[in-house]
């Protein structure tokens, strides 16, 4: 099994235990960020996928793995409580990184103009948390901070392959050809 494939395999496997532990609540806004929690990830991964952009999954993969790692091992170590003591592991807002991971990594992999929806999703998403009172804006700031920071570790500019250049060496005959993309 090669690496990528590793990796990719993990991540899906980090996104369906966020999404069973994210349809536990049950209000209405609540439950549009939790879809949120699993959309703007899956959303962000399938670009990569859709446009064969192997290096892009590798690199959401280890953005999203990093993202995750120190997340949950500030929430394990401050075991900061929630408000209205609606229980512990508040900071920082889980939710939040997640969403901001996979938006930011729309946006430096592919462009602002594509990231807009995903920025606009991750935002209610960070709201939907406040609203739900199991985060304040510390810990939602936290998380936007996380998992931008995290993507900006390891994406690069998606480059698409617009020029190609031949050559060809026939019975002493030598053909260069240069091919462009538009």
């Amino acid at each position: 099994m090669s690496k990528h494939l590793f990796f990719l395999l993990i991540t899906v496997i980090f996104l369906f235990l966020n999404f069973q532990l994210a349809f536990a609540q049950k209000s209405g806004i609540e439950t549009a960020g939790d879809i949120g929690l699993v959309a703007v990830p899956a959303a962000a991964l399938s670009v990569t996928l859709f446009k064969g952009d192997g290096q892009g999954t590798w690199q959401f993969t280890k953005g999203f793995l990093l993202n995750q790692t120190v997340t949950y091992g500030l929430k394990i170590a401050l075991n900061k409580p929630r408000p209205f003591n609606n229980g512990d592991n508040a900071f920082p807002s889980g939710h939040t990184s997640t969403t901001f991971q996979g938006a930011s990594f729309i946006h430096k992999r592919y462009g602002f103009k594509y990231s807009i929806p995903a920025y606009a999703v991750a935002g209610f998403t960070a709201f939907s948390r406040i609203d739900a009172q199991k985060h304040d804006g510390w810990d939602i700031l936290a998380g936007a901070v996380i998992g931008i920071g995290s993507t900006l570790l390891f994406i690069t500019e998606y480059q698409q392959e617009h020029m190609e250049l031949t050559f060809n060496n026939s019975e002493g005959d030598y053909l260069l050809g240069f091919k462009y993309k538009f």
